[in-house]
Formats: C-alpha cells, sequence, structure tokens
C-alpha cells in the first residue's frame, strides 16, 4: 500500500456570491496512497463535501489541482464513483436495475449479457442483497437502499470511492451492520476510499487515516491522524482498547478545543469524554 496514486496540491475553491467571492477552501494538500481508507471530518461548513466533489469532479478548483494515477481529474468519470447518504435510487427501477444503470455505463461492449448479469448479481452478493434484487426502492428498507447504491458504484469499479455521509441518515444498529459489511468489502477489493463523516468513532474503527478540516471559511487540512489499529477490526473488542480510545480522544480533541465550534453544553460533554476516555459509542460532532 506504498503506491500514491491520488494527490491534492493546493487545492482551493471560491463561489461567487453578491458580496463577493466566497473562499470556501484554500491549500488543500493530500496525498492518498493506492488501497486507503481516509475519512475526512470537521464541523458543518469546513469544506469536506467541497473536497469530495472536486475530487469526483463535479466542481472545479479555483487553485492547484488534483491527479489521479498521472491525470489530472477535471470531469466526473467511472474511475471515481460516489455513495451519497441519499441512495438516489431510481424508485421505479428494481435493486438489480438500478446497478445494471452503472454496469452498462462501464462495461457495456466490454462484457456480454451474461457477464453482466454475473457481474451484477456479484456485486448485490458482496453487500448481502441478492435476496431482494428484484424489489423496487419503495419495497426495502433505507438500510437495504443503501446497500444497493454502494453495490452500484462498487460495479463500475472504480479505482476511488467516494462515500458522502453514507450512512448518516440511518439508525444505530443498521449503521453498524453497514460498517461492518464496508470492511469486509474493502479488505476483498482493496479498493481506495475517502468518506466523509460526522461520527468520531466511525472515523477510527474504518479509516487507515482520519483528515482533520479546520473550520470555515478558507478550510484547510488541519491535522492528519494515522490509525495503526490492525485489520480486521471488531467493535466489541476495541471497544474498551485504550489505543483506539486514544485516537477518539485525539480527534474529539481537535474538534471540540483546537476547532471549537459547538453550543456550550455540547462542549463540556466532549471535554468530560476526552477526560474519561469515554465509552466507545457512536458519537456525532456535528
Amino acid at each position: 500500500m506504498s503506491q500514491i496514486h491520488l494527490e491534492l496540491t493546493k487545492v482551493g475553491i471560491e463561489f461567487p456570491t453578491p458580496k463577493g467571492p466566497f473562499c470556501a477552501l484554500r491549500d488543500v494538500d493530500l496525498k492518498i496512497k493506492k488501497g486507503e481508507f481516509v475519512s475526512l471530518i470537521g464541523h458543518s461548513g469546513c469544506g469536506k463535501s467541497t473536497v469530495l466533489n472536486i475530487v469526483a469532479g463535479l466542481y472545479q478548483a479555483t487553485t492547484g489541482g488534483v491527479v489521479l494515477n498521472g491525470r489530472e481529474v477535471n470531469e466526473p468519470g467511472p474511475e471515481r464513483a460516489v455513495v451519497f447518504q441519499n441512495h438516489s435510487l431510481l424508485p421505479w427501477l428494481t435493486a438489480y436495475e438500478n446497478v445494471e444503470l452503472g454496469v452498462k455505463r462501464v462495461f457495456k461492449g466490454k462484457k456480454t449479457r451474461a457477464e453482466m448479469r454475473e457481474w451484477i448479481e456479484h456485486n448485490l452478493e458482496l453487500v448481502h442483497m441478492t435476496h431482494a434484487m428484484h424489489k423496487r426502492p419503495d419495497e426495502i428498507s433505507g438500510g437495504m437502499k443503501q446497500r444497493v447504491g454502494i453495490a452500484r458504484a462498487l460495479a463500475m469499479e472504480p479505482q476511488v470511492l467516494l462515500m458522502d455521509e453514507p450512512f448518516g441518515a440511518l439508525d444505530a444498529l443498521t449503521r453498524a451492520h453497514l460498517q461492518d459489511s464496508l470492511m469486509e468489502i474493502q479488505n476483498e477489493l482493496g479498493n481506495t476510499v475517502i468518506m466523509i463523516t460526522h461520527d468520531v468513532d466511525e472515523a477510527v474503527l474504518l479509516s487507515d487515516r482520519i483528515v482533520m478540516m479546520t473550520n470555515g471559511p478558507a478550510a484547510t487540512v488541519g491535522e492528519i491522524l494515522d490509525v495503526k489499529l490492525p485489520r480486521p477490526r471488531n467493535r466489541l473488542e476495541l471497544a474498551d482498547n485504550a489505543e483506539y480510545n486514544g485516537y477518539r480522544s485525539a480527534v474529539l480533541r481537535f474538534l471540540y478545543e483546537k476547532q471549537k465550534k459547538i453550543e456550550p453544553i455540547s462542549a463540556k460533554r466532549a471535554e468530560k469524554q476526552v477526560e474519561q476516555g469515554a465509552p466507545a459509542q457512536a458519537k456525532s460532532v456535528a
């Protein structure tokens, strides 16, 4: 996992407003290795989604740029697949057909119809959704919809999987199941993953590195934390792990002390969590 294949150099972006240009990001530098799982975390308005959209090619940086495998990123492409918080499934299509859309876009003329069918079913199997492949979105739960969205992204065989708070709208139990599935998939496929999250525990559990963003405007990378917990990771075994809780405390300190942007009650609660080591439960930072 030593090859750098995605690099952000001095990335900045301004948006026009009636009062003049608004600087959302400034001088974002980040090198990501092949097969690495990187989380972006920070308070609302720190530019996490803007960074993701620039990597996806949906936004053009005002300054600096993004290079993937030696080629500049300046538009969307199938080598970068995005999973949003909203699953974005087409409601009139089945789970199978929603995944098929992405597969046809990437593999039309490259795979036979039988090969495409096998590939679609394989990716639905990765997210444990073969039993519901012929159901439409209104016939399945929120967690199952998100699984289909992940399967659709994986089926495009992207070099980089971009995830914008993919589990943010789910209940705690469903979120935990999907986190475990994502760890299994990433372990099997070795995808490079960039994920935005507001959840400290989620970031520590899933990541190889956590990129902590400063508050906007003109947000940038504040600190980068290497998470050296061995894989595979088990959330129950990590609950009382001193190293795991040390990483959690480091992220909380950055968010609640160095980049303070919260209500006083929440600040006191966060400080108490840091002092006590805080139990390993899902904590939202925004």
